[in-house]
């Protein structure tokens, strides 16, 4: 094709060598580096010494601060001038003390406009700061991007200067990169294709590179063929500025402050220049930019905390990213999202859409599905229906993608690849760069501004979240429903990668909700106790913040990882173990109030006892003749749990060795490396012979450096055999797991997730089911035939399977990448294998996991002080009341949430002994429900229950 040669030929000529006029180099140019993250007043103060272009700086994590002198030529009157900074980290350019543009080589960002056409009064001297971050945009990982971060690396200046700006050039340039590329990609059947050659070769061979006064002709042959209009039936993308930031990933919290920084600086500097720029941000402890919420370009979307994991955490911590994510956008902008956005998470749980829903809620986006190694999923734009029977309108952008830049090729797929454009017509384009910061460039808005409604090309307008999701509720009526949870077919190593994080998770979730419980229960017995509300609303958002998706799934680097168990343990944190104590100001480790012992019984409610919980009832332990085997007719002994021949409580190690994404993925063919772990290093001994506690212990070595000391118990009236587990581990690359193989046939296994429980297949007979080889579950899961079945049960574990009748719970993973000291650590953990007659529902498996999950805190008390008293009692089995505390912001009202956890529909009356003028349901965010009115009768209140519904009720004191 020879004209596309000579078009594309001249137009790098023109581009090498045209777009930037003169330049000139700062008048002065001087540094000062700090460890620290500074202040700019603090910064400025200090001494600087001189630099010059090629230094280079460092190391890793380190900040340069730049003191840059210009002085703009006399001659440059009437151009546009730009200061243009290249360099291998983030930077952040200060006039005057204010941050005016984040400059990122990676991120297409390297110059600040100083004006549009130098005027005789605009300071032709000043003075700016440059702030250089020692990282890119993506960390500093050594080789390779998700390598751990390369302690020594430098990062070089490679130009500081003062140029003139060509805009002319710029315009024609952008003109002629749509024009070629819509020559390219619509194809030779497509005569537009030939139309936007042959416009591209007259603009080309019209232009002069040397004399400037022949492109106004060449672009208004380009604004003529981008002028010709589409027909009604066009589809249109509705084009949103998107920049994802993580939290944290291959960089610290603390670097993630800056990166909003310097990207939304460059979002506010773009709708200056371009007002109809609209960007969405979710994650409000990112969010500071109010006067353009105001002006509906910044958009808040989300109504989450962070964009946290959709899996791992419990029901209640999503409810709370809702509640904090939604009262912060409220407080803040007036309104609350209507969206809910976790483009980048890992898999979305079955019970999301019925907390979405309860949170106002009626619309999800997401994209992460795109990622999926084995099937991919067959909508674009679809109804969500979760386990409760609630749905929302779902939408995956089709360009499959959350950092578009705007381009022909991405239009194009974005109508190609939708698997709905028979019933709607209308999609989302996400543009900007994402991930660790940038956002929306200049360039990115101009090359849709020609792709509005260009005849042979999709309609982009620029547009808002909302407005898509409006014209696809009018177009919805022929739309498909998926029903269950949307699983992520990639990273399910991430169910157990760094298991530390996952443990404090698991514990704190447990601490906040405990502390919330006694502090409720202190405040109703009319005690001067307060409720210490700001203190746990604190705690909730540290919480909540590491269950960010990159940080409780484990795929961070170590200084994250280090961040995250700070926040748990540390004097600002979470206080990680131990039983929680209440002082009368709310203080953890003060004296404690009057509670002798807080019984968590989830089917009952909650209640004050003061006689032993279980009668005395002798076990006797003996010794087995394999380490692994365990026999568990002493726990059920109807029947036989273990199949002959076979071990439960079988040990076995996998190589792990992931394609790409080491700290994310487990990879199929990992199965195929089993090895048991039968090296003995000391003998099965019995720890307690009898009594009200049996126990046995021993010592395995695994793999070539690691050990595991395992104490089994066995305590009177407990239905379950707990594995106390200790494993000092050492090893690269590797997976543990502990298998029980089961005498029970059964199609589908059944896993707890968020506020109920879901199915899924032990069997590989499809793609979809062999893809799920891998998968998560909260507390506990169950394999059950008619009439009888075994349940495994964990304290901090999230990784499982079913595969056959083997139940197999993941332990341990060593990845190394991004953190190359992944799990290497000590680790001690329970779990705990439960054979029973009848179904899991009527052996009470949810209320044993409950009750592994939260122990018994006894607090001495006399009874003199304290008598015994029952705060709350709930009349069916099937209903768990899963969270009691104060409502925020209303005083001393009592907040209730209770959920069905059976799978059935049943009415329940629940009981209080705390005082209670008047009952009424409410939604997640705590807002009374129209018509939620309850009775406040002789039985208590009466609840309505179908499968899986959370309800939640407010209890107003008397005046």
């Amino acid at each position: 094709m020879k004209f596309w040669g000579t078009s594309e030929g001249k137009r790098g000529r023109l581009s090498d060598h045209r777009l930037f006029g003169d330049c000139c180099p700062p008048a002065s140019l001087s540094f000062f580096q700090t460890p620290r993250r500074i202040p700019y007043d603090e910064a400025v103060g200090q001494e600087f010494r001189p630099a010059k272009v090629g230094d280079s700086f460092g190391p890793t994590w380190e900040t340069c601060w730049f003191k840059v002198e210009l002085s703009i030529p006399q001659a440059w009157a009437g151009q546009e001038v730009h200061f243009v900074w290249e360099s291998d980290g983030e930077g952040m350019v200060w006039r005057d003390g204010q941050p005016v543009q984040g400059l990122t080589k990676e991120g297409e960002k390297t110059s600040y406009i100083l004006t549009s056409s130098l005027k005789e009064s605009e300071p032709h001297s000043l003075t700016l700061y440059v702030e250089l971050a020692c990282n890119g945009l993506f960390g500093a990982g050594k080789g390779s991007m998700i390598a751990p971060p390369d302690p020594d690396r430098r990062f070089t200046l490679s130009k500081a200067e003062l140029v003139i700006f060509n805009r002319d050039v710029y315009e024609l340039l952008v003109d002629l990169e749509i024009l070629l590329d819509m020559a390219q990609l619509l194809g030779e059947e497509n005569q537009r294709s030939f139309q936007a050659l042959y416009t591209a070769n007259q603009m080309v061979n019209m232009c002069d590179v040397t004399d400037p006064s022949t492109f106004p002709a060449a672009r208004d042959l380009a604004a003529a063929i981008f002028s010709q209009r589409n027909g009604k039936s066009q589809h249109t993308i509705h084009a949103v500025g998107h920049c994802h930031i993580d939290s944290a990933w291959l960089w610290p919290y603390e670097e993630t402050i800056r990166k909003c920084a310097r990207s939304w600086v460059t979002v506010v500097r773009l709708m200056e220049r371009n007002p109809e720029l609209t960007f969405a941000c979710s994650q409000p402890r990112l969010i500071s930019i109010q006067e353009f919420v105001a002006k509906e370009q910044f958009i808040p979307v989300g109504g989450t905390w962070v964009e946290m994991d959709g899996n791992l955490p419990s029901g209640e911590s999503m409810v709370r990213q809702f509640l904090q994510g939604q009262l912060f956008f409220q407080e803040q902008f007036g309104r609350i999202c209507s969206e809910f956005w976790l483009p980048d998470t890992f898999g979305y749980s079955a019970q999301l859409p019925q907390l979405m829903r309860g949170c106002g809620i009626r619309r999800f986006l997401t994209q992460k599905l795109s990622w999926n190694l084995v099937n991919t999923f067959p909508h674009h734009t679809f109804f969500w229906e979760g386990i409760d029977g609630s749905r929302v309108l779902t939408h995956f952008p089709p360009g499959d993608s959350y950092g578009m830049h705007g381009r022909v090729e991405e239009i194009l797929k974005t109508v190609k690849n939708n698997k709905d454009k028979g019933c709607v017509n209308h999609s989302a384009l996400l543009f900007g760069f994402g991930d660790g910061g940038g956002g929306p460039t200049q360039k990115m808005l101009d090359r849709m501004k020609r792709m509005s409604d260009t005849d042979g090309l999709p309609r982009v307008q620029i547009s808002t979240p909302d407005r898509l999701f409006s014209v696809l509720e009018k177009e919805s009526s022929q739309l498909c429903t998926w029903v269950g949870e949307l699983f992520l077919e990639l990273h399910n190593g991430t169910y157990t990668t760094q298991a530390q994080i996952k443990k404090g998770n698991r514990e704190c979730e447990r601490i906040l909700h405990d502390v919330e419980v006694l502090s409720t229960l202190a405040v109703a017995r009319g005690s001067a106790f307060q409720y210490p509300a700001s203190q746990l609303q604190r705690l909730w958002r540290l919480l909540l913040l590491n269950q960010f998706h990159d940080v409780l799934p484990g795929s961070c680097i170590q200084l994250v990882v280090e961040d995250a168990l700070q926040y748990y343990t540390g004097e600002q944190g979470l206080w990680l173990g131990g039983h929680v104590p209440i002082g009368q100001q709310g203080n953890v480790g003060a004296e404690p109030l009057c509670f002798p012992a807080l019984v968590t019984v989830p089917s009952m409610g909650y209640a004050i006892v003061r006689e032993p919980l279980l009668p005395p009832q002798p076990v006797a332990v003996r010794k087995q003749v394999s380490t692994t085997a365990v026999v568990l007719r002493s726990v059920c002994p109807a029947s036989k749990s273990v199949p002959d021949g076979c071990y439960a409580n079988q040990f076995a190690l996998f190589d792990d060795v992931p394609l790409y994404w080491d700290a994310w993925d487990v990879m199929d063919y990992h199965l195929e490396t089993r090895k048991p772990v039968t090296m003995l290093l000391k003998p099965l001994e019995i720890t307690l012979a009898g009594g009200l506690r049996g126990s046995a212990s021993f010592s395995l070595q695994i793999g070539k450096s690691s050990t595991l000391t395992q104490e089994i118990i066995l305590d009177a009236t407990c239905p379950y055999l707990r594995f106390l587990t200790q494993v000092e581990w050492k090893e690269a690359h590797k997976f543990l797991k502990v298998e029980f193989p089961v005498q029970v046939r059964s199609t589908n296994a059944t896993y707890e997730i968020q506020f109920g429980h879901l199915q899924r297949p032990t069997h590989w007979n499809t793609s979809w089911d062999w893809a799920r080889f891998e998968v998560w579950a909260h507390k506990w899961l169950d394999l059950s035939e008619h009439g009888f079945g075994v349940a495994l049960l964990n304290d901090c574990k999230y990784g499982a399977s079913a595969h056959g009748n083997i139940l197999s719970l993941s332990l341990l993973r060593a990845p190394k990448s991004p953190d190359a000291t992944a799990d290497i650590a000590h680790h001690q953990f329970t779990y705990a294998v439960m054979p029973h007659l009848g179904s899991f529902q009527d052996a009470g498996v949810i209320q044993c996991a409950y009750n592994m999950n939260f122990p018994l805190h006894a607090v001495p008390a006399s009874s003199a002080q304290c008598p015994a008293w029952s705060a709350f009692s709930v009349s069916s089995p099937a209903v768990v009341l899963e969270t009691v505390k104060q409502a925020s912001p209303r005083g001393r009202t009592v907040v209730v949430r209770l959920y069905e956890a059976h799978g059935s529909t049943v009415v329940a009356w629940l009981q209080t002994s705390l005082p209670v003028k008047e009952a009424m349901l409410c939604d997640l965010l705590e807002r009374p429900a129209a018509q939620g009115s309850l009775p406040l009768e002789q039985r208590g209140m009466r609840l309505s229950f179908t499968p899986f519904r959370v309800l939640s009720i407010l209890l107003l004191p008397p005046a």
